[in-house]
């Protein structure tokens, strides 16, 4: 039989693992692996538009395919870890993740791809709520702390490292290689979990919503495909209003539906929270300008300056080096205590802000110019992303950790979706307007400079790419910029009203006695 690990509140949290950090070790490599895959493929597109035949629209799909499944499942994954146990999700992830790698490896057209990569989303979706909750289910409060830094050092390395991985393997290997990578670190993961991650979960945990998971899923992929399809028929076009206009009813159905069924996906509750509501806010828009942004700077790297994958990775590696350097010394960690979680968030994305900018604004200037803003985005990632977890996980009750961690992979992954959907529509939409004539209507930069041939043609194509893709990192520094204030207000009121962040309106927490920090 297996054991339950899992113990009642003692006001302490549960007991400390003998092998707690090994553990963290183990999840953490494999959550590595799932995280990576968000920004690996950014590298591969000049590739894949040439390869495969893809136009800007179908890259976009490639990329957001992954995001939107996950941010679909997220919840409901969260919740069936809670109720049928944590390390076999963990297992059952790892097994569904590997097996899509295997077929994206191979995909033939940007369809099969897309298909394959919505297949590796939903094993991601199973293995990355498990991940954090086992986290808070092995260490205590006295360690949880500078456990969730470790594993959002791990979160963010995903998200920045993969275009550094993707750029060595297509220096030496095809674009399927990105893929089949996975697979040795997905069976390592299996046998590793197998042997010392305790099985956890809460007898009395809820159903998973199935009817929830689908009308989220089927909302968010209504809007990012009008967001997407927005440059190419028209933002006034029934092709793109007639799915916007469906994706906010059958959102506006999902929220009305978690509100009435006795075991939601995402219990609106959770948002009358205002120290969760300020975390969620800031932890969306961090995802929303790093994805975004990372998605328009391989482009500008390899599509305008001209860089192998390699290179481009090379060049981009700093912003992954300063997170793990900064976050490995626990500096968001000890910033918490002094400044307050508001102040340390606000001040993290005020720099994750700026850095976007300093790339728009200098990175044509030279490189030193892209460097300051690759510092700047990961000294604002590296503050804040360890105190936006720790307020999200703190706001929910420990026996429903699965959910926790479901709603914080499900931010993470709609900002990354979303970034790419809508900084990628803006960059198109640039790009759309500034092309000269004889290349109207190309669907990629590939395709508009065959059309527009050498000469003074050309170079109007390069600079109408570069002047959508400065176009685009604005509007990702701006919506950073809004996002940190409004999180750091938020924040600052909870604290105000409670006492601390997780502490206030603890009335409105299903399961969290009123006033009682989590």
């Amino acid at each position: 039989m297996t054991a339950n690990t899992s113990t009642p509140s003692t006001g302490l949290g549960p007991p400390r693992h003998p092998q707690r950090w090994l553990i963290l070790g183990v999840i953490c490599l494999a959550q590595l692996t799932v995280l990576l895959d968000n920004t690996v493929l950014n590298v591969a597109i000049p590739s894949l538009t040439e390869e495969l035949g893809a136009s800007g629209a179908q890259v976009q799909w490639m990329i957001n395919a992954y995001s939107l499944v996950q941010s679909g499942l997220l919840l409901t994954a969260g919740s069936a870890s809670d109720r049928y146990g944590r390390k076999r999700m963990l297992l059952a992830g790892l097994a569904v993740f590997g097996a899509g790698s295997l077929v994206a490896a191979f995909a033939q057209s940007p369809g099969q791809l897309v298909a394959a990569r919505a297949g590796m989303g939903v094993g991601g979706a199973l293995l990355l709520t498990s991940t954090l909750a086992v986290v808070v289910q092995v260490f205590d409060e006295a360690e949880r702390v500078r456990a969730i830094g470790l594993w959002a050092t791990v979160s963010s390395l995903g998200f920045a490292a993969g275009p550094l991985l993707g750029g060595v393997l297509l220096g030496h290997f095809w674009w399927g290689s990105i893929f089949l990578v996975n697979l040795p670190v997905a069976v390592l993961g299996l046998v590793a979990v197998a042997r010392l991650v305790p099985e956890s979960k809460n007898p009395d945990g809820q159903r998973p919503d199935l009817l929830g998971a689908l009308l989220s899923t089927l909302g968010l992929g209504a809007v990012v495909y009008a967001i997407i399809s927005g440059p190419e028929h028209g933002w006034t076009s029934f092709r793109v209003l007639l799915p916007a206009c469906a994706g906010v009813a059958v959102l506006a159905g999902f929220a009305r539906w978690e509100l009435g069924v006795p075991a939601p996906m995402l219990d609106m509750r959770f948002f009358r929270n205002r120290s969760f509501t300020g975390a969620v806010t800031g932890s969306v828009l961090v995802t929303f300008g790093m994805g975004g942004s990372l998605f328009l700077l391989t482009q500008y790297l390899q599509f305008v300056l001209g860089y192998e994958p390699l290179e481009a990775g090379l060049r981009i590696a700093p912003l992954a080096l300063t997170v793990v350097a900064l976050n490995l010394t626990g500096l968001g960690a000890r910033l918490v205590p002094r400044m307050g979680t508001p102040a340390t968030i606000g001040a993290g994305m005020s720099l994750l802000a700026a850095g976007l900018a300093a790339v728009a604004l200098l990175a044509p200037h030279g490189y030193a110019g892209m460097l300051l803003g690759l510092v700047l985005t990961g000294t604002g990632i590296a503050l804040a992303g360890p105190a936006m977890a720790a307020a999200i996980m703190g706001a929910i009750p420990p026996e429903r950790a699965g959910v926790g961690a479901g709603v914080n992979g499900t931010l993470a992954e709609f900002g990354n979706g979303l970034g790419v959907a809508v900084l990628g529509a803006v960059l198109t939409s640039r790009f759309g307007a500034l092309l000269p004539l004889a290349a109207t209507g190309a669907a990629s930069l590939p395709a508009a400079l065959a059309a527009a041939g050498g000469g003074p043609e050309r170079a109007a194509v390069e600079n109408a790419f570069a002047a959508g893709l400065e176009r685009g990192q604005l509007v990702g520094a701006a919506a950073v910029l809004a996002g940190g204030m409004v999180a750091a207000l938020l924040l600052r009121r909870a604290e105000r009203a409670g006492g601390a962040p997780g502490a206030a309106d603890g009335s409105d927490i299903p399961g969290e006695p009123a006033g009682s920090a989590a």
